[in-house]
């Protein structure tokens, strides 16, 4: 069965009554246009399951760019999960609170709780989901990309207040996938032989991000941690999944991700 390329998906908040402190904010309209969401006050995740009778069990949440300032919710969400729905990966699009929106009460921490908090829930829902609690990935796209590195690699943000039993469980990813991520990271990052397996992804002619992925991948070599690389000659920045590239390497390069998963045995059908 193929994924429906009109799914929507379905929308589950991360706070059942909105963040805490700001309940209020979740009746600000969240904005949406062609390819790009704004106003996120009420975050969520927007759940695609794998196509029926394909599911491995795995899934990934997948982080959007957008420079903090809006959401890629197209080619760097919605199409993207469609694309691992298919091939068996349950996916997520992260609707994360934006640090960078003019006017925005948000910070960095906040997102991250964001991303955080998502790796918790699907954990702790992962028999509803029909999900591997230890194939949870999270996978970023520049500035989404900075907040999957954070996700993966620095301790997690405490919860404001007492939080909730949700904010207990474990919020680590089981490992990552990081697309030309921009240069922000955390100030503590784990890279040794226990932090989560990476496959790192950028051109090397975008002068934003392609040194973040060679650090994390020398980091990694030296700590002794798995870290897979692929820079690409030319591409600039955001060509995604390749599906505007007019070159074969990036039209090609979401077999990469399929095969590189493969390898991590991520791709195996789910077993009863």
């Amino acid at each position: 069965m193929a994924q429906d390329a009109e799914d929507p998906g379905t929308r589950i908040a991360l706070w059942d009554n909105g963040v805490p402190g700001h309940e209020e904010r979740r009746e600000i309209a969240q904005v949406s246009r062609e390819y790009w969401t704004r106003q996120v006050n009420d975050p969520a995740i927007v759940h695609f399951p794998a196509a029926a009778g394909t599911g491995t069990g795995a899934s990934v949440v997948i982080m959007p760019g957008g420079a903090h300032e809006f959401l890629v919710t197209t080619t760097e969400g919605t199409d993207v999960a469609r694309w691992f729905a298919a091939r068996g990966v349950s996916a997520f699009v992260l609707y994360y609170r934006l640090a960078n929106e003019e006017v925005s009460p948000w910070d960095i921490e906040d997102a991250r709780q964001d991303a955080e908090r998502a790796v918790r829930l699907i954990r702790a829902r992962a028999d509803q989901f029909a999900l591997d609690p230890h194939k949870i990935g999270v996978m970023g796209f520049s500035a989404g990309g900075e907040l999957a590195r954070m996700t993966l690699l620095s301790p997690p943000v405490p919860p404001e207040g007492a939080g909730d039993a949700l904010d207990r469980g474990d919020a680590r990813p089981d490992f990552g996938i990081l697309v030309f991520p921009g240069p922000m990271h955390g100030d503590v990052e784990d890279t040794g032989p226990g932090a989560p397996p990476l496959l790192l992804s950028a051109a090397a002619d975008d002068e934003c991000c392609s040194q973040p992925v060679i650090d994390i991948f020398l980091a990694y070599r030296a700590a002794g941690g798995s870290a897979e690389l692929h820079i690409y000659q030319e591409g600039g920045h955001a060509y995604n999944m390749g599906e505007a590239s007019d070159l074969v390497s990036l039209q090609r390069w979401p077999g990469r991700i399929e095969d590189w998963m493969v390898d991590r045995g991520l791709m195996a059908p789910r077993q009863p």
